[in-house]
């Protein structure tokens, strides 16, 4: 493959619902580009970005996959990625690899859950966006309809760019054409509405337009199309039937002369300063001449080449035999090799330039969100994070056979690495391994992983739902540690005070201990003491947060004062105060959205009631399915697959995030309090 100019270069991420039908439009412009020779389909489970044997067997896309195709002189770009609200974190890790999102919506089904989420993330990480309508070709279509609903969900910058015609066996491009035929909405009116939109952002061409009345040339709009896209003014919408080709060439043709370049878009959001603290805006330009800077945005653990970094090329050149630096650290490696990806294909090259989409095998220090340069000028440099859902639904895990333990834990670790949304907890007090992840399906996917790609066979159950317990008053409380057993003694007395603290604000730890009753060198160990009070629970053997615990006084012995006697005295003191300060468990609710046939709504707003849920909407998502939005505790819902499915006849989904901590009903409490020995009932 010729190298690219990075003037040259388009990288789109294909984003929206599942069954969209983003992995077939991803295949239908390869096909028509001529960058494959035959189109695979997901049915047959050929196609160039549903490679992975689990999303054949899902028959949907678990992983963004990346392609490229060259189209009219441009080398576009695609990121495919998953729909299913189950597999988000892909999809939003593909925004950082792209200038352009394409929204791709099902005609059939309309603006669905993934649809508005993907397109308010990509709006708020300033890449351009296009609509893309898909399946214009099924039965029981009502485009016009969808139209409006995208206008007043997506506001008046949604402009259509084309529209169907010849009962949508094609369409009529509008750019270009002033009149025509389409099978609805005028062409006249809808190009003079897209002109109108480009023009107002030059003055001078909108000067010219506006005094003779002519249409600027397609070459005249390149720019002020772009800006207007830049700046949220324009989101142009197209039709397509990947099926059919419908579409697909005015699509290409849009992708290459009018999708921004990496010299055109908005700058990728770094700062230089430390993630979570202070920083400044760094402007990364995509400049040959300077120093390299590319970001991972996906983390690939493959059996037979080992780990790979996918990352794009932001600043520089990378080159093979290179060295690089992978974010503060101090010691580089060499790029033995370097990769351009073309779906399950690594296609090594000498050089990236800026604004491609690379991979790099076998660095251990690589991980997602990375950040590779080759100068310490470029330390401290992060690209601004995504926000993912937070990672709810848990099973707890462990191995069938005892001697799997240790290679399960390896293995789960790599899955973390993959998928930021994915978590493996180890709970201190129950023992128990657990998975998290976005829904069932996320789960289900990676335990057929473990099983298919590792040989490895885990044994499941709901596990323990993490309950966390707070104080809702003030209390002191006052403990001597003295301990004389022939040799040297032990000694150390704590004061210590505790104070709620709203809730979510974690927990302080305050030192205020004058003259020095507590020497400093024992304060670590007070401290310590403090945190594993509150890690081990009071009430029920949860985590204690949202409170602060000031040190207010102590004693010590010239001889017997140890770090063993102070650490003990801060655990003890503490767990008397939380004791008197009012305790109380906090359960954790989740924000669950279900779309489901109209006439099941009734039934499923009943169900979540009788789960202590709180239904806080519903809408209507296409001609015969709503969705319903609520808080429910999480508690509630470990069985809800099943439940939906009994209620909806299988036609329902569901996604959930977490909401909020709020307190248990006292009757739950006081059951889970009665149920648990907690460990320093057990030493008294």
């Amino acid at each position: 493959m010729n190298r690219t100019a990075t003037a040259d270069l388009r990288s789109v991420v294909l984003v929206g619902h599942g069954a969209a039908g983003k992995t077939t439009l991803a295949e239908a412009l390869l096909a028509a580009a001529g960058a494959i020779t035959s189109r695979g389909s997901v049915e047959r489970g050929n196609t160039v970005c549903d490679f992975d044997p689990l999303e054949k067997t899902f028959g949907h896309s678990i992983a963004s996959a990346v392609a490229s195709f060259s189209w009219q002189g441009r080398q576009v770009q695609l990121i495919d990625t998953p729909g299913y609200p189950d597999f988000a974190g892909q999809a939003i890790a593909g925004l950082a690899g792209a200038d352009t999102a394409l929204v791709v919506i099902n005609a059939q089904a309309g603006i669905e859950l993934s649809t508005e989420r993907m397109m308010r993330r990509a709006g708020e990480r300033g890449l351009c966006r296009m609509i893309v309508i898909n399946k214009i070709d099924a039965d029981n279509v009502d485009l016009p309809a969808l139209i409006g609903d995208i206008r007043e969900r997506f506001g008046s910058a949604c402009k259509l760019l084309d529209l169907p015609a010849h009962d949508r066996h094609d369409v009529v491009e509008l750019l270009g054409h002033d009149s025509g035929e389409a099978d609805f909405e005028s062409v006249v009116a809808a190009h003079r509405a897209l002109i109108d939109t480009i023009v107002e952002e030059d003055e001078t061409l909108l000067a010219r337009y506006l005094e003779d009345g002519a249409d600027p040339s397609l070459d005249e709009l390149h720019a002020p199309f772009e800006k207007a896209m830049r700046e949220g003014h324009l989101i142009p919408v197209m039709f397509v039937s990947a099926r059919s080709g419908a579409g697909l060439r005015e699509l290409l043709d849009v992708l290459a002369r009018f999708a921004p370049s990496p010299q055109e878009s908005n700058p990728p959001p770094f700062w230089r300063g430390e993630p979570g603290g202070e920083g400044s805006p760094f402007q990364a330009t995509p400049d040959t001449e300077k120093h390299a800077l590319a970001h991972v945005f996906k983390v690939v653990v493959d059996p037979y080449i080992g780990k790979l970094g996918v990352f794009r090329v932001h600043q520089g050149v990378l080159r093979r035999d290179a060295q690089l630096f992978v974010g503060d650290g101090r010691r580089p490696f060499r790029i033995a090799h370097l990769y351009r990806v073309q779906g399950k294909d690594y296609i090594e090259v000498e050089t990236l330039v800026p604004g491609e989409i690379g991979a790099i095998a076998k660095v251990d220090e690589i991980t997602f969100d990375s950040v590779l340069h080759d100068s310490h000028e470029e330390d401290h440099i992060f690209l601004k994070p995504l926000q993912f859902p937070l990672p709810m639904q848990g099973l707890a895990v462990e191995t069938r056979r005892k001697s799997d333990e240790q290679r399960m834990f390896e293995v789960l670790h790599r899955l973390e690495l993959e998928d930021p949304c994915f978590r493996v907890e180890r709970h201190p007090t129950t023992h128990e391994t657990v998975i998290r992840g976005l829904g069932e399906t996320h789960l289900r996917a990676h335990l057929a992983r473990l099983e298919q790609q590792y040989k490895l066979e885990l044994d499941t159950r709901p596990p323990q739902i993490p309950y966390r317990e707070t104080i809702t008053s003030g209390a002191e409380s006052t403990y001597r540690h003295k301990k004389q057993s022939g040799g040297a003694g032990q000694f150390g007395e704590v004061a210590l005070r505790v104070e709620p603290l709203q809730r979510g604000a974690g927990f302080e730890f305050v030192d205020q201990v004058k003259g020095g009753a507590i020497p400093g060198v024992f304060m670590p160990a007070v401290e310590k003491g403090v945190r594993q009070a509150l890690a081990d629970g009071i009430l029920a053997g949860f985590p204690v947060e949202d409170l602060r615990v000031t040190v207010i006084d102590g004693k010590t012995h010239p001889v017997d004062g140890k770090e063993v006697a102070f650490h003990t005295a801060g655990r003890k003191a503490t767990i008397e105060a939380v004791r008197n300060a009012g305790p109380i468990l906090l359960e954790p609710l989740v924000d669950i959205e279900i779309v489901a046939p109209q006439e099941t709504i009734g039934d499923l707003t009943g169900d979540l009631a009788a789960r202590r849920g709180h239904v806080t909407g519903t809408q209507a998502r296409g001609q015969s399915a709503a969705a319903i939005s609520a808080k429910v505790p999480l508690a509630e819902i470990n069985d809800y697959q099943s439940r939906l499915k009994s209620l909806t006849g299988g036609r329902g989904g569901y996604n959930i995030a977490f909401s909020h901590y709020a307190p248990l009903p006292p009757s739950l409490q006081q059951q889970l309090t009665s149920q648990h020995k907690t460990t320093s009932s057990e030493d008294e």
